[in-house]
């Protein structure tokens, strides 16, 4: 990768007492905007005091940097990492930041069991309700189905909510913020006691990111399924479960661009240490891909 300086003026001159480049992640608090916290800085010298006379690039690269957590934007809190050039001058710095994308990838949970619970309300209403798994991917389905036992009340409706909460702080400092990300009307109408009603929710239309449990001892990401039902009067009756959120780490082929253009950096990062431009991996996946298959037909004319 480079830094490019450049002068406005051609034949003008630029003093300085050095040019750095700094890697950096870090946790900013919005209500406390003035502590942020890095969990990883590298430094780089760029070039030592002197003067420019022309337009300069200086290539570095920080390899093998690591990248613990994902990036996050949330309602009170940011994670992000990101390149910070200084030129250091008598008078003020010049300093320039670009943001990178970091996205942490996970296998498949070798446990991954149903939810089951029963609820209800005391003679008046007993339903069972069933979800396939407890872990979804970010492009998963949510597959499940409730069940009436006992019906005595009047149910007007019942809906299945997807929703996110964001805790930052500890102790008396703790903040709770709830984001509904998802409604799914499952039923408009009064049930009937036998009644099965299958649920199926589709989450890859929802921005949603991965569960994140206790980043840096700073901040939670958590998501819940929240089943609502609203009886005739409007009083409302819900039961919650958390479920995990995880991104899985099958290859992406498609939609580089749009993966750029949503998070608006110049870089996209594998989580492994290396920065790459969309293309570079696009091209990079291209090429494994090809190499695979010229190594599966060898070694099949050599069975032949």
């Amino acid at each position: 990768s480079q830094v490019n300086v450049n002068l406005r003026k051609s034949g003008s001159k630029l003093e300085h007492q050095g040019i750095k480049i700094e890697f950096i992640g870090q946790i900013e608090l919005y209500y406390d905007r003035g502590n942020h916290q890095e969990f990883t800085s590298l430094v780089k010298e760029l070039a030592r005091p002197g003067e420019l006379t022309q337009s300069t690039s200086y290539n570095f690269e920080f390899s093998q940097v690591e990248k613990p957590y994902e990036s996050y934007t949330g309602a009170n809190v940011r994670l992000r990492y990101f390149l910070r050039v200084t030129l250091v001058k008598r008078i003020s710095d010049t300093v320039k930041e670009q943001d990178i994308i970091v996205h942490t990838l996970s296998q498949y949970p070798e446990m991954n069991s149903s939810i089951k619970m029963e609820v209800g309300i005391e003679d008046c209403l007993h339903i069972e309700f069933e979800y396939n798994k407890s872990k979804y991917h970010l492009k998963d389905v949510i597959v499940g189905k409730i069940y009436f036992l006992l019906v005595r009340i009047k149910i007007k409706h019942m809906e299945l909510q997807v929703i996110k909460r964001e805790t930052t702080g500890t102790g008396p400092n703790t903040f709770n913020e709830n984001e509904t990300i998802a409604k799914y009307e499952i039923m408009d109408g009064a049930p009937v006691r036998g009644e099965s009603i299958p649920i199926r929710l589709f989450l890859s239309g929802y921005e949603l990111t991965p569960t994140m449990r206790d980043i840096n001892k700073k901040f939670s990401v958590r998501y819940y399924l929240n089943l609502v039902l609203v009886d005739e009067e409007e009083r409302r009756y819900f039961k919650q479960q958390e479920i995990t959120i995880f991104r899985r780490a099958d290859k992406i082929r498609k939609n580089y661009q749009a993966a750029l253009s949503h998070h608006n950096p110049s870089l996209l990062s594998d989580g492994g240490g290396n920065s790459k431009t969309s293309y570079q991996q696009h091209q990079e996946d291209e090429e494994e891909e090809d190499g695979g298959k010229e190594a599966a037909e060898k070694k099949d004319e050599k069975e032949k």
